[in-house]
């Protein structure tokens, strides 16, 4: 506990220098505010809320996990905590405990907008769908040499997490296939603000790609480690 707690204060330190990785936490709850309460059309209720958060899921913890922990690498600091005698998983744990709440923390700010009611299911949403993205980030910074491959490899995936489910909306061929992918159920169940809304089958999809996520993230580990 010692050593992940350290974890945690050094990435709290970190963040405040590296600004593209900051950003992330602070871009879609900015945008939402300011999109609910200057845009004034006709649209349905809390429109920008319910299609940010879906965004805000596939974007912020994939993001945020895969730069820090390259990053990371590239740079020996993990050789230096490894002869410290911070274990990995340790490491990784500081880490992703460390993105989970400040993306709770944008998910709360988020959910400023919404009725009170609807806060708690909101945020379970959301918290579930950002553990699940930051397995997802975990695996491809792990997996990755460097932060250039990292990127490579990470803009494709968090293009089709952060989009589609935007895209799913306005065409019905790709909704049928989105609906495969946690983060469009995390808007259906949204959408909805509640777990009927999304079925039996959201409820499965959402368990089958937590599922991927740590049988990836494994492998990964398994296969390079925190070399």
């Amino acid at each position: 506990m010692k050593n992940i707690l350290t974890i945690i204060k050094k990435q709290i330190r970190d963040t405040v220098k590296n600004k593209p990785v900051l950003i992330q936490f602070l871009m879609f709850p900015m945008m939402t505010l300011i999109f609910e309460n200057a845009i004034d059309v006709d649209m349905p209720e809390f429109f920008f809320v319910k299609m940010f958060s879906s965004m805000f899921v596939g974007m912020a913890p994939l993001v945020a996990t895969a730069s820090i922990i390259s990053e990371e690498k590239e740079k020996n600091t993990l050789r230096v905590l490894m002869m410290a005698g911070v274990r990995p998983f340790e490491y990784l744990i500081g880490v992703s405990v460390y993105i989970w709440v400040l993306c709770m923390a944008g998910s709360a700010v988020m959910g400023t907008a919404l009725p009170s009611g609807d806060i708690p299911f909101f945020m379970t949403m959301m918290g579930a769908g950002c553990i699940i993205s930051i397995f997802i980030g975990a695996c491809i910074g792990i997996f990755a040499k460097n932060q250039m491959v990292t990127t490579s490899l990470m803009m494709p995936v968090m293009m089709v997490l952060s989009f589609s489910p935007m895209l799913a909306s306005f065409n019905d061929k790709i909704e049928k296939a989105a609906r495969f992918i946690f983060t469009q159920q995390i808007k259906v169940a949204v959408d909805g603000m509640g777990f009927e809304s999304a079925g039996r089958f959201g409820v499965c999809v959402l368990i089958a790609n937590a599922a991927l996520a740590l049988v990836l993230f494994f492998a990964a580990f398994r296969k390079k480690g925190l070399e």
